[in-house]
């Protein structure tokens, strides 16, 4: 125990001699949590639309305005004609069109139904898919306040037979993030990319260093074991990984407001078995590398697979079932889920023990591996 203690203190002394990384420390979990959570967005503003309306009537004029004042449009040009317009998108000018009938009005008074005509550029399949499904909501809203408007030049005998049709209302009710802000769906998973980053990458970057240096081989010829010399490697990034989910923790209450409903506690136990996990890999990725280039690819490589295989932005459950057994195996997978079940859904500690139990799986035989691989070379 007294050779591990000496050993960890070298390494926070090491550490600290490189005025770097205490701000790091500090200075990274807040630039990202400043900036990435408004950049990183998968919420669909400013397309740019066009209108070619053919009806120039008082009803096609107010869908016009209604569309140019919603925050996910920008009204392009209101063309003569629909070849105008394709024109428009064909040179990337616009990116959807909306062609509203000579009869517009006349459908609406008379026969109470009307169709407009969509083309949308679809090279973007989720600006096309979310921008077609805007301007349905848009033109559903238009319709609603057509017929209240409508339900009164009806005489009021024929008004009451048509209050009596059967009539279904959908009230949707959003739990969990009744918002709707993207901010704290995407703020759980910045945090496990903080935790990746820090405790994975650095761990593995530190040794291939002294491998580099030479000052590893100090150690080598020395009689301390191999279970010593990695803890004392991880043990300060254990610490680091806790400092900055602290601050992480308190940077997302002061900036968004955003509180663990699961308590805190459980987000620092699931960060800290986390931090075990992801250490080791880091580790394991040292000791299959020589130079600070080969470490610095396999770490750009793994680090690649857990976040774009780990749910951060697309859910494991949409991915193919090749992709959804290697998330199985991800570290990032279960923690970035246990992080949003805690913010979020506001999770116990013994819901969410499920996925702690296969992080804790992970640690184990990740730092094994790790202690097994690394080879004492006197």
């Amino acid at each position: 125990m007294k050779t591990l203690k000496f050993l960890i203190e070298k390494e926070f002394k090491q550490m600290f001699r490189n005025p770097l990384i205490p701000r790091l420390i500090v200075l990274f979990p807040t630039m990202v949590l400043l900036v990435f959570p408004w950049a990183v967005s998968f919420e669909i503003k400013n397309i740019k639309i066009d209108v070619v309306d053919h009806s120039k009537s008082v009803y096609s004029q107010r869908l016009t305005d209604k569309i140019a004042a919603s925050q996910y449009f920008i009204l392009n040009d209101t063309p003569l004609d629909y070849h105008t317009a394709v024109m428009n998108m064909e040179s990337g000018e616009t990116d959807m069109i909306l062609e509203i009938p000579s009869s517009f009005d006349i459908d609406l008074v008379k026969n109470r139904a009307s169709e407009v005509g969509m083309a949308v550029n679809s090279v973007n399949g989720t600006q096309g898919l979310l921008g077609s499904n805007y301007i349905m909501q848009i033109v559903n809203d238009f319709s609603s306040e057509l017929r209240g408007e409508l339900m009164q030049t009806v005489p009021p005998q024929s008004r009451a037979s048509i209050k009596r049709m059967p009539k279904v209302d959908i009230i949707p009710r959003f739990k969990y993030n009744p918002e709707l802000d993207y901010k704290n769906f995407m703020i759980p998973g910045f945090m496990v990319l903080l935790l990746t980053i820090l405790c994975g990458i650095l761990p593995a970057l530190n040794i291939v260093m002294e491998k580099e240096n030479g000052t590893i081989n100090q150690i080598n010829v020395t009689p301390v074991s191999k279970i010593n010399f990695i803890l004392a490697k991880l043990i300060p990034y254990w610490v680091v990984g806790i400092v900055v989910m602290i601050i992480s923790i308190t940077l997302s209450f002061l900036i968004y407001g955003l509180w663990p409903a699961g308590g805190v506690a459980a987000v620092l136990l699931s960060a800290i078995v986390f931090i075990i996990s992801v250490s080791g890999l880091g580790i394991i990725i040292s000791n299959y590398s020589e130079t600070m280039q080969q470490a610095s690819f396999l770490v750009m490589f793994f680090i690649l697979i857990l976040v774009l295989l780990g749910g951060m932005f697309t859910p494991v459950s949409s991915m193919p079932a090749w992709a959804q057994v290697i998330a199985a195996g991800n570290p990032f997978t279960y923690l970035t889920t246990t992080f949003r079940m805690l913010y979020l859904n506001g999770s116990t500690l013994a819901e969410v023990s499920g996925n702690l139990l296969v992080l804790g799986i992970i640690a184990v035989l990740l730092n094994g591996w790790a202690v097994f691989s690394y080879k004492k070379r006197g």
